[in-house]
C-alpha cells in the first residue's frame, strides 16, 4: 500500500510517501480501507519529533473514514470513521491506504457526511466535546470561545447546537466579520484590546490569552486550555484566578484512545445526522501530495486539508 512514512523527526523533510506492506488486523481488531485521512497540526508537531513517545519509522496519522474490510463481520463493509492517541505515534497511523485498530475503535459514519467531510472532524471535534463536558459547560452557560481554529469552531457550533450562548472572539477585524455572516456572534479584540468579561466558561483555544481569558469569566468560572507557546510557559494571573473562585481545566485530545473516540464520535455524528451540525470547508490533497500538505498545515490558516488516498 502507499503511506506517509517517516524515519526520523526534526524535520519534514522527513516526511515521504513510500510503498508499504499492507498491515494485517490481530484478533478483536478491524482493517480499514481509508478513503480520507485529516492533516492534524499534531501530525506536523509528531514529525518534528514533540512527542517523546513516539517510535520510527512511522505512519503518522489520527483521523481517518472509510470502510472496513476485513475483522468482525458485522462491520465488514460499513463506513466508518476515528480518531484516537493511540494511531500514528508508537503504532501507524491512518494516512495511509489501509489501517489496522481495534474494532470497538471506529464508529459508523453519518450518512450526512462525505468520507472526506469526517476525516477532517475527528481531533477538533472529539477536542472541543471534551472540553465542553470537562467545562460543564450547559444551556445555562454563557460560554467564551477564543480563538476560531478548527478546534475553536467545533466548539462554537456544539455549544450552539446544545442551545449554549456563545461569543467569538478572534484578533482580526475581518475573521469577525465572516463569523457574524454565518450568523455568529462575534468580535475583534487585539492584542492591546482586553476580553469582555462575565463568562462562566472561557475556551482558550489559541494558547497565548490565557491571563484574559481568566479574567474574562465570573465567579466560579472555568477556563479550559488545549494549547501553549512554543516554550511551554505563560504567566498566570494567579490573584484573579483565585479571587474569582476560578478553575483552569487541561484539556488534551492525546489522553483518549480510539475506543474512547469512537464513543465521543458516535454522539457527535448523531448530531450530524440530526442536521445540528454542518461541516465546514475541507481542502482534498492526493496521498501523493502529502509532504507539500505537511508544510501548508505547518503555516497554518486556510481550510481543513485531508489527505484523498488512491483507492477512494
Amino acid at each position: 500500500m502507499q503511506a506517509v512514512r517517516f524515519h526520523a523527526t526534526g524535520s519534514l523533510d522527513e516526511v515521504r510517501v513510500e510503498t508499504v506492506p499492507d498491515p494485517v488486523p490481530a484478533r478483536g481488531h478491524v482493517r480499514v480501507a481509508v478513503h480520507a485521512a485529516g492533516l492534524n497540526p499534531s501530525d506536523v508537531k509528531n514529525v518534528l519529533g514533540r512527542f517523546p513517545y513516539t517510535t520510527v519509522p512511522r505512519i503518522p496519522g489520527r483521523d481517518f473514514a472509510g470502510i472496513v474490510v476485513e475483522g468482525d463481520a458485522t462491520l465488514i463493509g460499513r463506513r466508518v470513521w476515528g480518531t484516537g492517541r493511540d494511531l500514528g505515534f508508537d503504532r501507524d497511523g491512518s494516512h495511509a491506504e489501509f489501517l489496522t485498530l481495534p474494532a470497538d475503535g471506529v464508529a459508523t459514519m453519518p450518512e450526512a457526511l462525505s468520507f472526506a467531510q469526517a476525516a477532517s472532524l475527528g481531533v477538533p471535534f472529539t477536542t472541543a466535546w471534551d472540553a465542553l463536558k470537562r467545562a460543564g459547560v450547559t444551556t445555562e452557560t454563557r460560554l467564551l470561545v477564543v480563538g476560531a481554529g478548527a478546534v475553536g469552531r467545533a466548539a462554537t457550533d456544539l455549544a450552539r447546537a446544545g442551545g449554549t450562548q456563545v461569543h467569538v472572539a478572534v484578533r482580526r477585524p475581518e475573521q469577525a466579520e465572516e463569523l457574524k455572516a454565518i450568523g455568529l456572534d462575534a468580535a475583534a479584540y487585539s492584542a492591546d484590546t482586553a476580553l469582555p468579561t462575565g463568562f462562566d466558561v472561557a475556551f482558550e483555544t489559541t494558547g497565548y490569552r490565557l491571563p484574559e481569558a481568566i479574567r474574562a469569566i465570573k465567579t466560579f468560572g472555568r477556563v479550559a486550555i488545549i494549547s501553549a507557546p512554543p516554550s511551554g510557559h505563560v504567566e498566570t494571573p494567579v490573584l484573579d484566578l483565585y479571587r474569582r473562585g476560578g478553575s483552569i481545566v487541561g484539556v488534551n485530545s492525546l489522553l483518549y484512545d480510539s475506543r474512547a473516540c469512537a464513543t465521543m464520535l458516535r454522539e457527535i455524528g448523531d448530531l450530524f445526522a440530526q442536521g445540528a451540525l454542518i461541516c465546514g470547508a475541507v481542502t482534498e490533497v492526493p496521498l501523493a501530495d502529502a509532504p507539500a500538505a505537511y508544510r501548508d498545515v505547518a503555516r497554518e490558516g486556510g481550510d481543513k486539508i485531508v489527505l484523498r488516498m488512491p483507492n477512494a
